[in-house]
């Protein structure tokens, strides 16, 4: 397992940034490089049920292992979603991953934000991995900053 880290420093307050991050309208904006579509939906509990999920619904069942808004969350990802909703936490695939953590961290800068994201990951999908979060956090930081943001 990889631990990959992004980071970059956005012209914008913590609190702006965050809901960027995990409002429905912007969080399928910044995701679109992971797969276009992209949702998340979350009963925001630690210990609860959180689903990333593709256009055809398939994706991630994971926890939200941490919470403190707007500072930082921390997603344990728990196995898969299939298209009919199935969730798979057992299969010897996803026990390869299972516990795996995805991290957010917002710290003020200066009236600024540094938003730190690490993930962790099996080789295979480590250039998936920084493609959507290197360009997913550019877009993150342009509709923070209100920048108008070109197709990249």
């Amino acid at each position: 397992m990889e631990t990959l880290s992004y980071e970059t420093v956005i012209d914008a307050p913590l609190q702006k940034v965050w809901d960027i991050l995990w409002n429905p309208e912007t969080y399928s904006e910044w995701t679109k490089y992971f797969g276009a579509g992209s949702v998340m939906k979350s009963d925001w509990k630690v210990g609860g049920k959180t689903y990333f999920l593709n256009a055809h619904g398939e994706g991630m069942v994971s926890t939200i292992d941490s919470l403190d808004e707007p500072n930082q969350i921390v997603f344990k990802h728990l196995g898969m979603v299939d298209k009919e909703g199935n969730e798979d936490t057992q299969s010897k695939e996803v026990m390869e991953w299972n516990g795996s953590f995805e991290k957010y961290f917002l710290i003020d800068f200066g009236g600024k934000t540094k938003l730190h994201a690490e993930v962790q990951v099996e080789k295979q999908w480590q250039d998936h991995m920084n493609t959507g979060f290197t360009k997913g956090l550019m877009v993150v930081k342009s509709l923070a900053e209100g920048v108008s943001f070109g197709s990249v």
